[in-house]
Formats: C-alpha cells, sequence, structure tokens
C-alpha cells in the first residue's frame, strides 16, 4: 500500500524489454523484422534497463529484504554486463559488425574452425548466463532463505499477474541468452529467409539447441552448490578476465 506507482509498472517494463531482446535475438532466422535495431550494445543496455527498474521496485517497498536484494542483484549486473560486453566485442571484432544478424551471417558462412579467441570467450558467456539468470552456483531460483536470496528477495512481494510477468520474464530472459550462446558459438542452422520452407531445418535445430542447453545446464545445477555471495566477484571477475583474454587473443595473434 505503501508503494508508488513505479512498484507496479515495473513487471510491464521488465517483462516488454525481455520480449523485446528476444525480438531481436536470432533464433530461427537472421530475418528479423526488428534487424535494423539487433544490435549487440543495445541488447546489453535492454537487460540492464530492466535489471535498473526490478532494483527499483524492490527498494520502492522499503522492506529490508526488497533492498537486501536490489543491491546484490545490482553488483551482479555491475560485474556481470563488463564481461558479457567484452564477448560480444570479440564476435564483433571478428566479423567487423556489431549488429547481430550480420554476426551471425558472417560467423555462419565461415568454414569450420576452432577460434581460440571465441573458445575462451565462449566459457566467460557461459559464466555471465549462469550470473544473470539466477542460477547455481551464483543464485538458487528455488530458494526461499533470507540470508540467500536474490533475485527472489526483489520479488517477495509480488502476487498475481505482476508475479506471472516477471516469472514470465525470468523465462524469456534465460531463453534469450541460450539463443545469444547458439547463435554466436554454434550458429549453424539459422534461416536466412522468413519463408516457411528455409524453417524446416531452423526449428528442429532450434529445438536441439534447446535440449542441449537445458541438458548443460541441468548437469552444472546438479554437480555444484551455490557459492557465498562474497564469492561471487571473484567469479564475475574471472569471467571478465576471460572475455578480455579472448579479446586480445583476438587483435594480437588474429586467432
Amino acid at each position: 500500500e505503501s508503494a508508488t506507482p513505479i512498484f507496479r509498472i515495473a513487471p510491464y517494463i521488465v517483462f516488454g524489454c525481455m520480449a523485446l531482446a528476444c525480438g531481436i535475438v536470432p533464433t530461427l532466422s537472421t530475418d528479423l523484422p526488428l534487424s535494423p535495431a539487433a544490435d549487440a550494445i543495445a541488447l546489453v543496455g535492454i537487460f540492464a534497463v530492466a535489471r535498473f527498474f526490478i532494483a527499483l521496485a524492490a527498494m520502492d517497498i522499503g522492506t529490508a529484504f526488497g533492498s537486501l536484494g536490489a543491491r546484490r542483484e545490482m553488483l551482479i549486473g555491475f560485474l556481470a554486463e563488463p564481461a558479457l560486453l567484452m564477448v560480444l566485442f570479440t564476435a564483433s571484432l571478428i566479423t567487423r559488425s556489431t549488429s547481430l544478424t550480420n554476426i551471425v551471417e558472417n560467423l555462419a558462412s565461415r568454414e569450420f574452425v576452432i577460434y581460440p579467441s571465441l573458445l575462451i570467450s565462449g566459457l566467460a558467456f557461459l559464466m555471465v548466463s549462469l550470473a544473470e539468470n539466477a542460477r547455481v552456483p551464483v543464485d538458487n531460483p528455488a530458494t526461499h532463505l533470507e540470508l540467500t536470496m536474490i533475485h527472489e528477495a526483489l520479488i517477495l512481494e509480488y502476487s498475481g499477474r505482476h508475479l506471472a510477468l516477471i516469472e514470465w520474464a525470468v523465462a524469456l530472459k534465460l531463453f534469450a541468452y541460450t539463443c545469444i550462446g547458439a547463435a554466436l558459438f554454434v550458429p549453424w542452422g539459422l534461416a536466412k529467409a522468413s519463408a516457411p520452407e528455409a524453417m524446416i531445418l531452423a526449428i528442429p535445430m532450434l529445438v536441439v539447441k534447446l535440449a542441449a542447453a537445458g541438458f548443460f545446464l541441468a548437469v552444472i545445477e546438479t554437480v555444484n552448490a551455490k557459492m557465498r555471495i562474497f564469492r561471487v566477484p571473484e567469479f564475475l571477475g574471472t569471467a571478465f578476465l576471460l572475455a578480455v583474454i579472448a579479446l586480445l587473443v583476438h587483435v594480437l595473434l588474429g586467432a
């Protein structure tokens, strides 16, 4: 009752940001309606806007848990976004474009070669994805322990349609990150046109990629335990270091 309108409109903004992010990430085809806006840097900005509003809404209600979760969420974002940018910059330097569609088309048209820079940045992207999507070992989306909550603390006061929108946005964010990883590191199987015949191969390939990513995520969460919040900066610092190394490997060695 004491919350401002920010608390009520934040779920709609977060959901809109995640839907827009999914709209500019090549999933089935590189012929996207939003191709002119499909910029790698803009994509990171969209994720940042969603994080800002959900953290603002959590602090707006004035509870201790909301404020705690907002601070932890902004800490993770502060550490994860530079690493994500470095990963995208590496792919941009290889393809000489920041457009996601151009990056994917360029990488898919090349002969199969293992680029050390992409291999290292892929590991960094995996670490960032786990942190950004509140997955083990950084966070546990199933927990309700007060001292370990990060994402759950942000949405503790939500219910009804607002909670449904946030949970839907969380699922869309995981889908977007999975598709980004597939587009950058396994770019084959995407259609170059939106015609129905071009989708015949693209749809099964997307299903296979999503299933493989889900299996890999399940393995990671099974064999790892949640780390202490004080170790998260070390984890994401390592991701940033790997992303910078990948960038330097490409710039200095051209690999």
